[in-house]
């Protein structure tokens, strides 16, 4: 009896002594843009200014089966819609533009000895480059899922 008398005063003496522990959660907000030109861009706006840029499933479907990728150079400067690359398929040859303007951090050197992962995962695995955007705003300027998706349900061909 003496010991149920004694639990609520122990708990609150616990409770007091002990900082309340809340788990926090970090926010961040990775986003994908889209070029018209069948591009995507993952950035992650709170964590660094560095972008992963690749072709889209769209695209990959369109060339076939793809034999060869031309990636760009690293710590080379490039504007948006400058040609930094090109894919070489059974079928057709496009080249790749940047999406937004910066430094090209790192290419993805598993596509020189297996360019068909663009096949296999052309928008996680196949990427192509990680950019370090020198403007940000360039990014907010290109096509959200939704309106890339209308754009190709729209029949529109990159040039």
């Amino acid at each position: 009896m003496m010991m149920q008398a004694l639990r609520p005063a122990m708990r609150t003496a616990v409770r007091a002594s002990t900082p309340a522990i809340r788990p926090t959660f970090a926010r961040t907000l990775v986003s994908t843009r889209y070029t018209i030109d069948h591009e995507w861009i993952t950035f992650d706006e709170d964590a660094s200014s560095i972008g992963t840029i690749g072709i889209t499933e769209y695209a990959q479907k369109a060339l076939g089966d793809v034999v060869y990728v031309e990636l760009p150079t690293v710590a080379t400067q490039v504007a948006s819609g400058e040609q930094i690359g090109a894919v070489e398929s059974v079928k057709a040859a496009s080249d790749i533009f940047a999406p937004v303007s910066g430094q090209i951090e790192e290419v993805n050197e598993n596509l020189g000895d297996s360019p068909g992962l663009l096949n296999q995962s052309a928008e996680e695995e196949g990427w192509l480059a990680k950019i370090k955007l020198s403007n940000p705003g360039e990014f907010e300027q290109l096509l959200s899922k939704e309106a890339y998706q209308i754009h190709c349900e729209g029949g529109a061909e990159s040039s």
